[in-house]
């Protein structure tokens, strides 16, 4: 139900074309406008007649009306290694994400992502690696706990994220980006979801222990597009520790095969938290329709991102080009599989929305395009939120 308007003509004529080739004798005219007739019942029935009927200044209002209610919530948003310290404030820094931009634009909540950079797999790397992880959850403790309580707060459950949306408050959760940050130490985990993790993506740019990536890298030992042929053994045992951890297992960044792997032995719902549509764009890093016909499967939510190439392979990406990707996902896989995501601070950000203040431009495109509230909330945050819940529920950690 959520085709765009200008697609319907294109659907209708092969059908107007058998009738014209048996009703040679009518006057073309007349053909056109039946034709034309029927688009626009087509289009009335997909699109509530309200939307066509609203100015402009009506759909601004009645989207402002929206985005004031719903808790939008972007799963991705990185930050630097010196966060919430005396050069990167996260309340007002120069950056695609800070406090103010959030309030501004309705950001209402965000995945901080403790995202680590692949290196070749050493002792002294993954040393390195565990401690910028380190560095990056007490940054984000910081931020809510001494900097600013008063504005933010951490959310470690679905229930405390909606508690702080309540209360008026911004919501920070804790995502980490690259299992690198493992090494080959499964207890490792149980030490970050303490700390605040909800959810790992399991691989990032270069394969590492648990996985094959989408996008191998050479310079760090890659031999060729597979190590392991999906998961390893290694990962396989992770996803069942996440699984009892009730920490979100995330395909984003992996191999077909690994993704594949992953969310089929998977207990939990997944999240793909920062991904988009290989049908409408081709990229490693978006999913084909088996993928995401797995994720609905398996119960879980794919985050389309922001980021110009995953929407768009000449760049210049916008908001609409956006609302394509999650159109389709939406009806391949159905609105309770499909989110939104920005990648901010890690190169996302597009035509429209480029920072945190300017949030309200995606929901007053999905309004544009004629989707409820409710599923409005879905997007923005109810479906992760019903992901995170069901792996709670899965989890054996207390």
């Amino acid at each position: 139900m959520y085709w765009r308007v200008h697609s319907f003509p294109a659907r209708i004529s092969a059908s107007a074309g058998n009738k014209l080739a048996k009703r040679e004798r009518l006057p073309s005219l007349l053909n056109v406008m039946k034709i034309l007739k029927r688009a626009l019942l087509v289009s009335c029935i997909l699109y509530p007649l309200s939307v066509f009927a609203a100015s402009e200044d009506e759909l601004v209002e009645r989207a402002r009306a929206i985005h004031d209610r719903v808790m939008a919530l972007d799963t991705h948003a990185d930050i630097p290694l010196n966060f919430a310290t005396s050069e990167f404030d996260p309340g007002s820094a120069e950056a695609q994400v800070n406090l103010d931009s959030m309030e501004a634009g309705g950001l209402d909540a965000a995945f901080f992502i403790v995202y680590v950079g692949q290196l070749p797999r050493t002792p002294e790397n993954y040393r390195l690696a565990i401690a910028d992880a380190v560095t990056k959850f007490d940054a984000i403790h910081r931020m809510t706990e001494y900097m600013y309580p008063g504005r933010i707060g951490l959310a470690q459950t679905a229930a405390e994220a909606r508690q702080l949306f309540a209360e008026g408050k911004l919501v920070a959760m804790i995502g980490i980006e690259n299992g690198f940050v493992l090494g080959e130490d499964l207890s490792l985990l149980e030490d970050y979801r303490r700390r605040g993790a909800r959810y790992l993506t399991l691989v990032h740019n270069g394969h590492n222990a648990i996985g094959d990536s989408a996008q191998p890298r050479p310079q760090f030992g890659d031999a060729g597009p597979e190590e392991h042929g999906g998961l390893s053994e290694f990962g396989y045992r992770v996803v069942e520790e996440l699984n009892r951890l009730g920490i979100l297992v995330d395909v984003s960044h992996v191999s077909r095969q690994t993704m594949l792997d992953a969310t089929r032995h998977s207990k939990a719902p997944v999240i793909a938290s920062h991904s988009s549509v290989k049908s409408v764009t081709e990229h490693a890093r978006n999913m084909d329709d088996e993928q995401l016909q797995v994720v609905r499967q398996n119960g879980g939510v794919v985050q389309i991102v922001a980021f110009n190439p995953y929407l768009n392979e000449g760049g210049g990406a916008d908001v609409s080009m956006l609302a394509d990707h999650i159109d389709y996902a939406v009806n391949l896989i159905g609105i309770d599989h499909v989110g939104i995501s920005s990648d901010f601070g890690g190169g996302g950000g597009i035509t429209g929305w480029n920072n945190a203040g300017e949030t309200f431009n995606v929901t007053l495109e999905l309004v544009r395009r004629g989707y409820s509230e409710e599923n409005i909330a879905k997007l923005w945050s109810g479906n992760v939120l019903r992901v995170l819940e069901e792996a709670e529920r899965v989890a054996d950690y207390k």
